[in-house]
């Protein structure tokens, strides 16, 4: 049991690897719950993690509830990804717990941790699409894998309805290479959903993509959660994005959660260093301190 408890830096797991959403249908005047409700599905309780003698996470205490959009906001390196890696179970805090669904991750033996992924998506930033897979096959791969009781017409069905979930069913017969950076994202999207999880990570969704795909992800996003009823957490340096899909947004800064609001809260945030990320502006606390 021991062995089953250290800490996990293993790859990432096919569950979660390369790995109903019409924009349009997404009510903007609806940002979703607007307090907590019920008992957190994902908790981190005064986690703390060493990478190579530096303190990425210095006591990280976050709530995300049911049917929650949860944005982690920070700048580059401060941990927001060593983050999600906690919250899926591909590292062990050092110090402190980490809960989801219920679960304490450091009490799970390798094959119930293993379990427990199969009830998480994850879209990562690049889509992670399998080059030499159609985007039918890279989708159809999770249900292969872990579904194999599913008949071959079963799965075809439901890779369908998941691309056209996305706008991708024109695209089931190509190739990654033969769309662009935000279709492989929405394919990306479809394969995180298509074991109807009921938890989705995202890390930089909108990274690299023009200002109008960048909004077509965020309405997915928007959507995804009303649709499917999903928790989700969502890690990103884009405000605008964070602004429009967020029902809360944390920001880490040098380890710790420093501010943890809705978007009206954090925008009116006091602490100068909120202020100076959150406006981009060159001069503040952030950039003095580098400068010293």
């Amino acid at each position: 049991m021991k062995a089953e408890a250290e800490e996990r830096n293993d790859p990432i797991p096919s569950s979660l690897g390369p790995s109903s959403l019409d924009p349009s249908c997404s009510d903007s005047s609806n940002p979703g719950p607007s307090s907590p409700d019920g008992a957190p599905v994902i908790e981190l309780i005064d986690v703390h993690k060493n990478l190579s003698g530096l303190w990425v996470l210095r006591g990280v205490d976050i709530k995300v509830f049911p049917r929650e959009t949860m944005v982690i906001i920070g700048r580059s390196g401060t941990g927001k990804s060593v983050t999600l890696r906690h919250i899926v179970g591909l590292m062990g805090p050092d110090r402190g717990e980490v809960r989801v669904l219920g679960r304490n991750l450091a009490a799970l033996s390798a094959r119930k941790l293993e379990e427990l992924r199969l009830r998480i998506g994850f879209l990562f930033q690049s889509g992670a699409l399998i080059n030499w897979f159609t985007i039918r096959e890279n989708v159809a791969l999770p249900l292969l894998e872990h579904r194999r009781h599913m008949k071959a017409a079963e799965v075809e069905k439901r890779v369908l309805e998941k691309l056209r979930l996305v706008e991708m069913e024109g695209a089931v017969n190509k190739y990654p290479a033969q769309i662009s950076g935000g279709m492989k994202k929405r394919g990306g999207l479809a394969r995180a959903i298509i074991l109807e999880p009921e938890v989705i990570l995202y890390d930089e969704p909108t990274s690299g993509l023009d200002p109008v795909m960048a909004a077509t992800i965020n309405e997915l996003v928007v959507h995804t959660r009303d649709a499917l009823g999903v928790t989700q957490v969502v890690v990103t340096h884009d405000m605008e994005s964070a602004y429009r899909i967020a029902d809360r947004i944390a920001m880490l800064y040098e380890g710790k959660i420093i501010a943890l609001g809705t978007p009206e809260e954090i925008k009116k945030h006091p602490d100068p260093i909120v202020q100076q990320f959150i406006t981009g502006s060159s001069k503040g606390p952030i950039t003095d301190k580098n400068n010293e």
